[in-house]
């Protein structure tokens, strides 16, 4: 009875977690109003100000945080560095640098 019931509440758990995938983006590759499609270096930027951006957004309803004119890939690799790097999610801080007392 328990396997069951661990094994019901995985596929429930898969479920919703595989019903909370972002669907596809119909603007990528599209140019916006100016005629630009954000790279790499505009999603490094914007992932930088991601932060700032998040704020912003809560109160206006003309800012967003991603920017959905992009060119796929290279511009989800430049938002993810930008906020890794806003966020420090290199692993190299001081948490990680402490000498372990043998």
């Amino acid at each position: 009875m328990k396997k069951n019931m661990l094994i019901f509440g995985l596929v429930l758990l898969s479920l919703a977690a595989v019903s909370c995938t972002a669907g596809p983006n119909q603007l990528q590759n599209v140019p916006d109003e100016e005629g630009e499609v954000a790279g790499f270096w505009m999603g490094l930027w914007h992932g930088l100000i991601s932060p700032i951006t998040f704020i912003l957004s809560l109160f206006t309803e003309n800012i967003y945080v991603f920017e959905v004119h992009n060119n796929g890939g290279w511009y989800i690799l430049g938002f993810l560095l930008g906020t890794s790097i806003t966020f420090g999610g290199s692993g190299g801080g001081a948490a990680s640098s402490r000498k372990k007392k043998r």
